[in-house]
């Protein structure tokens, strides 16, 4: 990408348990109606975008690519900022981060840093490969 692609809304500020904000289809149909041309991809909700699925299916990601394309809109970025808040957090704040954490390192913050390095670090390099390709 040579270019920044935008303007882009960052989905996680919007998903909820009812449509059109519990799944990417009805988002996507969403944000482009509200004038966005890109998305930026949360990468906690596996309903919305399934983190370890990309990272394995060329196909999945290409799914997610002429999803948002047949809605007129462009994957601007994926955001891992919420396991971020996992990996490198002050003791002070272990309950507040608990609701972040995947169920099974719920209640065991020295467990909290492993869960996020392991699903983001694997993928880290293997997405934005996938998703370049399907684009």
């Amino acid at each position: 990408m040579r270019e920044i692609k935008g303007p882009a809304v960052f989905l996680a500020q919007f998903i909820g348990p009812e449509p059109p904000y519990d799944r990417l289809e009805t988002l996507a149909a969403w944000a482009r109606s509200m004038g966005f041309v890109g998305v930026q991809m949360p990468t906690f909700a596996p309903a919305i975008f399934d983190l370890a699925r990309a990272a394995e299916s060329d196909d999945y990601c290409r799914e997610i690519t002429d999803l948002l394309a047949s809605n007129g809109l462009v994957l601007t970025e994926l955001s891992t900022h919420r396991q971020g808040h996992l990996i490198a957090s002050h003791p002070a704040h272990d309950l507040s981060l608990d609701v972040l954490a995947p169920p099974s390192v719920r209640d065991a913050p020295a467990a909290r840093p492993d869960a996020p390095r392991h699903s983001v670090g694997e993928s880290a390099l293997a997405i934005p490969l996938r998703l370049s390709a399907a684009a």
